[in-house]
């Protein structure tokens, strides 16, 4: 901040040439220029008298034009003197082309932050620990219940409520150990007739009506 003379202040605002782009994009530019010949050649001769050794890359589809100077001081005086001045009947506009910086050229794997929930873990992080398995829960009312119970006796669990049904332990009958048997028992049983099994009887389907609607 600087005083002037008359008593006012001014501010004083540093530019720095480096930090500008060092190219700039020429937008809607005749389509004559693309196909060479004196107009391409008029059009590289404005900006080689700031730079000589500036670079063209013409993008046909886009009507546009790149020019890439030595340093961006060239490419800001050229901006300066040039922006929407007349070429071949038209208003030229140039802009500043924009760099994008996308950080390290190679592609870095994702951080490693939740490689821990792979199942095996990878590479747990520090601290982390392998969760315990809980105790089973042993109902020991439930087994003396069923201990004194007999072959076709049942147990009721829980009393059925107007919303839920009751929950009843059936015991089962015993049909013969297997280990106390000898091998003639065994043979008895065999040539004993085996309870038939229930057969799975299938629901009918329902008769064919025509007047119902699929």
């Amino acid at each position: 901040m600087q005083q002037s003379e008359n008593g006012s202040k001014e501010q004083t605002v540093d530019v720095h040439f480096t930090d500008l782009p060092d190219a700039l994009i020429a937008c809607k530019v005749p389509e004559d220029l693309f196909s060479g010949g004196n107009l391409k050649a008029g059009f590289e001769a404005l900006f080689r008298s700031f730079d000589p050794e500036v670079q063209f890359q013409y993008f046909r589809s886009f009507r546009r034009v790149r020019i890439s100077f030595s340093d961006a001081l060239a490419a800001a005086e050229a901006r300066l003197r040039l922006n929407k001045t007349d070429f071949n009947g038209k208003e030229m506009r140039l802009y500043f082309a924009q760099s994008v910086h996308i950080g390290s050229p190679r592609l870095e794997p994702p951080k490693p932050d939740k490689q821990f929930l792979i199942s095996p873990p990878a590479s747990p992080p520090v601290g982390w620990e392998q969760s315990k398995d809980a105790m089973p829960v042993i109902n020991y009312d439930l087994l003396c219940a069923i201990s004194k119970l007999g072959p076709g006796d049942k147990y009721e669990l829980h009393t059925a409520t107007p919303t839920t049904p009751s929950v009843v332990v059936h015991v089962c009958e015993d049909e013969g150990e297997v280990g106390d048997s000898s091998p003639l028992e065994d043979s008895d049983q065999d040539d004993k007739p085996r309870p038939m099994r229930p057969k799975i009887i299938q629901t009918r389907r329902p008769d064919y009506r025509s007047d119902v609607k699929q």
